[in-house]
């Protein structure tokens, strides 16, 4: 008996040092994924939604007129993918009234910085330019909508 408990006990640290090994292939995977094609599973946004992609030389001019949602996001992450039918959903619905919009913090770190952002998904809503609220993690639809509307 005392030497199963002791086979037990050997085995456990192997365990975790293969689950270790398995978690840094999976990141390893993860971002060796990053610079590939769309048809290799990447995040897109579809070309023909609302959904619009901000970059460093837009960005300030996109936020400064009327209410606009930027969603903090980055294609290596599980739930950014959660957030993004959701807010195509939403786009769908607001688009006339709101600009719902996407800036990919690991090819524009700068602005990331600049807004503090520590963890996506964050979603910040701009009016004229200005923060008037933010969001961390996957909102629903309805959340979203609520807050864009009281600042139209």
């Amino acid at each position: 008996m005392e030497r199963k408990q002791n086979t037990k006990t050997r085995l456990h640290p192997r365990l975790v040092f293969l689950g270790l090994i398995g978690l840094g292939l999976l990141g390893y995977a993860v971002s060796a994924n990053r610079g590939s094609s769309p048809d290799k599973g990447d995040f897109v946004v579809h070309e023909n939604a609302h959904v619009i992609n901000l970059d460093a030389d837009g960005f300030d001019d996109a936020i400064s007129r009327g209410v606009v949602l930027v969603d903090f996001w980055a294609t290596w992450c599980p739930p950014c993918r959660i957030q993004n039918p959701i807010l195509e959903e939403l786009a769908e619905e607001i688009h006339d009234r709101a600009s719902i919009t996407k800036l990919d913090v690991d090819d524009h770190g700068q602005i990331a910085a600049r807004y503090g952002i520590r963890s996506i998904p964050t979603l910040i809503l701009f009016r004229n330019g200005e923060v008037v609220e933010r969001f961390v993690g996957v909102q629903q639809k309805e959340t979203l909508k609520a807050a864009i509307i009281t600042y139209l």
